[in-house]
């Protein structure tokens, strides 16, 4: 069989070292499916294309191989709008494969036919239509452009005619993917590093384009070589063990937290921002020191997000800036007073589990001492995502998957099954509420038929609880957050799974042991009744 144009799409990907594509199929994509699996791509069949953009991004976040989403055309592109957003504003590197009408037919054809690049152009970094002849050139720009600064979804239209057609040049190499820069010496490095030498009181604030960028080992060295606290976003935590003695947790959404964090950030005289972007924070985050502050910002790209000043801005890779500021660095004993030291105390005490022993704070710290050191724990977004993110501590990057910038519901069954399928080795569990379990419940046909042994985690409260006690906060009437409650153990079965009522901590941590060996998806109910959450974050 000679060479398509989608066996040089589905190669160049391969190279990438992509192994994984999700998706639904239609007559449009029959054939890039085909290249894929041609290609060593195991395409994955899901009920909704949602569901399948995140379990790509879970994937993506077991191997650090470029997520991979297939889509047909109209309805299946109009589907994937919420988890192609999602990787624009989270950072995840994700090919979104669609399929489209030859050009002469959509001039004269409308059924299901609309400008799919016009629809995604808004919350993608780039979109592309493949044309006969460029398919080379197009598929390494769109990897290029995918993986650099700050990772992101790329947009490939691919019209039946030209991926059926054969190749007029085979497929070459792939382009470098996201390929990191060091620090140019000049005054901006030499006065940061003159402010690093004079500090008394400096502090770390990390986030994920520290962790994309692999400088956990150099923010390592930095925090201990300068004596500076660290505290990192939710998507962030883990780049550094949470049990070292200068590592505070995560911080971004929580009130509660934030009373205890912000005076550290108040009272520091140097902070060094690695990799920090401030999408993931609530609006406390928003200009929290006054606009003369020794800032130190490392950063891959220009940061126009307004939310905050910087007086120094290092562009470059993460690590490596770090490093170099590390260089010729006279050091000094920070913090004479011991202030992180009490912030950290007071954090682990603020989140602890409840006095009456039983309660969502009571649940997470349960699972955190039942289940290993190294699983990987999904949260979808409420209530129970801000509480889980300062109770449960990681000692490596990438343990807590969630959506932090976009924060869509929904999110965390896929993520924690795209994480198991691309690497069956790690133990993976999934945090949901009743209401955004309630969204996919398709989809755990999705973790029966791949046999994922996926402890989920459910929440059950029969509310929207983030959103019932926003409401409650500003005095309006309880409208539209309350809802029936559902037998899941029932649904558990008829859907292939098994389900457990949970009403105590010894049986949630002996359920969720034995459903990582359960050769189908586990829901773990636990029940936790209404207005749970309130005071606890």
């Amino acid at each position: 069989m000679s060479l398509r144009n989608a066996d040089i799409i589905a190669q160049k990907l391969a190279a990438s070292g992509c192994r994984h594509a999700f998706g639904i199929p239609g007559g449009e994509v029959l054939t890039i499916i085909d290249a894929l699996e041609r290609a060593g791509i195991a395409f994955h069949l899901t009920k909704h294309e949602n569901f399948a953009g995140f379990m790509a991004e879970g994937a993506w976040q077991a191997t650090g191989a470029p997520g991979i989403l297939v889509a047909t055309i109209g309805p299946g592109v109009a589907n994937a709008i919420n988890v192609i957003a999602n990787a624009y504003q989270d950072r995840v590197p994700l090919i979104f494969l669609t399929g489209c009408l030859d050009g002469a037919d959509a001039d004269t054809y409308t059924h299901q036919v609309f400008d799919h690049q016009a629809l995604l152009k808004e919350v993608v970094k780039g979109t592309f239509r493949a044309a006969p002849g460029s398919i080379n050139q197009v598929m390494d720009k769109a990897l290029t452009l995918m993986g650099t600064g700050q990772p992101g979804p790329v947009h490939l239209d691919i019209p039946i005619e030209v991926a059926q057609s054969p190749a007029l040049r085979g497929a070459s190499a792939p382009a470098g993917i996201g390929a990191g820069f060091a620090p140019v010496e000049g005054p901006e490095l030499a006065r940061a590093r003159r402010w690093l030498s004079e500090a008394q009181r400096p502090l770390v604030i990390a986030g994920l384009d520290a962790l994309n960028d692999g400088a956990s080992e150099a923010l390592a060295h930095f925090v201990t070589a300068v004596g500076a606290p660290l505290v990192t976003t939710y998507k962030a935590k883990g780049i550094l063990d949470e049990d070292h003695p200068l590592v505070l947790g995560g911080a971004g959404l929580s009130p509660l937290a934030d009373r205890h964090i912000m005076p550290l950030v108040e009272a520091s005289d140097c902070i060094v921002l690695a990799g920090y972007d401030p999408i993931e924070m609530r609006v406390g985050w928003r200009d929290p020191w006054p606009d003369d502050a020794r800032v130190i910002d490392i950063t891959p790209v220009v940061r126009t997000h307004g939310m905050h000043s910087a007086q120094a801005t290092l562009f470059g890779s993460v690590g490596a800036t770090l490093l170099d500021l590390c260089d010729e660095l006279t050091t000094h004993p920070t913090w004479p007073r011991g202030e992180p030291t009490a912030v950290r105390k007071a954090l682990r005490g603020a989140f602890a589990p409840e006095k009456g022993g039983w309660g969502p704070a009571a649940a997470f710290h349960a699972l955190r001492e039942a289940l290993p050191a190294d699983t990987v724990v999904s949260a979808d977004s409420g209530a129970h995502r801000i509480l889980l993110s300062q109770v449960w501590r990681c000692p490596g990057p990438r343990q807590l998957i969630q959506s932090t910038a976009l924060c869509t519901m929904g999110c965390a069954v896929a993520l924690a099954a795209g994480h198991k399928h691309a690497a069956p080795e790690t133990p993976v569990t999934a945090v949901v509420g009743d209401a955004g379990l309630e969204m996919m419940l398709g989809d755990l046909a999705t973790l029966r038929d791949l046999r994922l042994a996926v402890p989920i985690v459910v929440l059950v409260d029969e509310s929207l609880a983030l959103i019932e006690m926003k409401q409650r906060g500003v005095q309006l009437p309880n409208t539209g957050v309350d809802f029936a409650g559902t037998d899941f153990v029932a649904l558990a079965a008829a859907m292939g799974g098994h389900g457990v009522w949970i009403d105590d901590t010894e049986s949630l941590k002996r359920e969720a042991l034995e459903a990582l060996d359960r050769p189908t998806f586990t829901l773990l109910c636990v029940r936790i009744g209404k207005r749970a959450y309130d005071g606890k974050f």
